[in-house]
């Protein structure tokens, strides 16, 4: 039952005894008065707007396909990548091997471990915790407007000239439709460069109510100026096992590499979002509430519980000391979650000396392409070479 407000109620009471007064003396009743959502409780949050997701995609917009995919589907999960980011922090050192066997004991969905990977993506994601719970709520609700706004920064970018191949990642555009899709993949197999870049790589910013989030800028870089370089070199070995689907939004995954890095058996192609792994974090829109969060109702107390455990993670990660986090929970979706999530994974430093990156990034001229790397072919369509075929986002 939805509770009114007392002067809400008041105001309907009044305006139905001046339609009956109206009645009675047989003039026209007065025009009917709409009694606003939010005086009724019954508000709910309005779908956000073009500009403002182009604003949250801004930092992650021009990952490779295949790792963006995969914050996609993590951002779902924040308070899971508050765990995973102490985690990470906590163990530096681990790689290869002994990473892969350290992540079969945690619980995480297998899109937050397949970040375990990639260090300063987790830091970003926790650091900017608003921007990952936007996102992985936009991502819930307005998947195809999510997908369309990475492909109109990412147009932004290359008109700004500022996409050309090189030898980290290949910059191709193909269509679909009457849209045009650009595709961005590793130039070489099975290693992912994550790049790093200020928000004036997209030219003028044009929504001065909705500045794009961002990443501070490594040492000798200007903050708020344009720059552009690239972490240390990932060795993915199938360890990043989706991609977008650019015509209907969503995710599609690669199946065989999500068993063999998993160690599970699924055969559903389609991304599926696991509320178990929301750990309780409240959805922000009624029809995510009603899909995922069976019978959720908006509260303080889930806000709560989230910001608190949150804000811890991040302050243990200010620390540099924070508890190693894990727990067995099974899996109801009858997928094994104990997987690792790389098959040797090359960690090195957390990031390489920028200088002079901008500058090689950008040379060389366009085209390329990217088959054979962990399973991976067919673009903007969601495609794959053993597995996955063209999918179609979420059921």
């Amino acid at each position: 039952m939805v509770l009114m407000k007392p002067f809400a109620i008041a105001a309907m009471l009044l305006l139905s005894a001046a339609a009956v007064q109206a009645q009675q003396a047989g003039t026209p009743p007065p025009p009917r008065l709409e009694v606003a959502p939010e005086l009724t409780g019954a508000a709910q949050p309005a779908k956000f707007k073009p500009e403002e997701l182009e604003a949250i995609v801004a930092p992650v917009a021009l990952y490779p396909d295949a790792l963006l995919a995969q914050v996609l589907m993590a951002s779902t999960y924040p308070l899971e990548i508050v765990e995973a980011a102490r985690w990470s922090k906590a163990n530096p050192s681990l790689k290869d091997q002994a990473l892969q066997d350290a992540l079969q004991k945690q619980t995480w969905d297998p899109s937050v471990k397949a970040l375990a990977g990639f260090p300063q993506v987790l830091q970003m994601m926790n650091e900017k915790l608003d921007m990952t719970q936007k996102l992985g709520d936009a991502f819930l609700a307005q998947p195809k407007d999510v997908t369309d706004a990475v492909q109109r920064l990412r147009a932004k970018a290359m008109a700004a000239g500022n996409l050309k191949s090189g030898k980290e990642l290949t910059y191709t555009s193909q269509k679909d439709g009457d849209q045009t899709i650009i595709i961005i993949e590793p130039a070489q197999p099975e290693v992912v460069y994550v790049p790093t870049y200020a928000p004036g790589i997209y030219g003028p910013w044009p929504y001065p109510m909705y500045p794009p989030y961002y990443y501070p800028p490594p040492v000798g870089y200007p903050a708020g100026g344009f720059w552009f370089g690239f972490t240390v070199g990932i060795i993915i070995g199938g360890g990043v096992w989706a991609r977008p689907v650019w015509h209907t939004g969503g995710v599609v995954i690669n199946v065989n590499n999500f068993n063999r890095v998993n160690h599970s058996n699924i055969n559903n192609p389609n991304w599926q979002h696991h509320p178990e792994h929301r750990r309780g974090v409240e959805y922000r829109d009624q029809g995510s509430r009603d899909k995922f969060g069976h019978g959720q109702k908006p509260g303080v107390d889930t806000r709560e519980a989230y910001r608190g455990r949150a804000e811890a993670g991040q302050r243990d990660i200010a620390r540099g000391g924070p508890e190693q986090l894990g727990g067995g929970r099974a899996d109801p979706g009858g997928v094994d979650r104990g997987g690792g999530a790389f098959d040797g994974v090359g960690r090195g430093n957390e990031s390489r000396d920028f200088s002079n990156r901008g500058a090689e990034s950008r040379g060389g001229p366009p085209g390329g392409g990217f088959s054979g790397g962990g399973g991976f072919s067919g673009g903007g369509r969601g495609g794959f070479s053993g597995g996955g075929g063209r999918g179609g986002g979420r059921r």
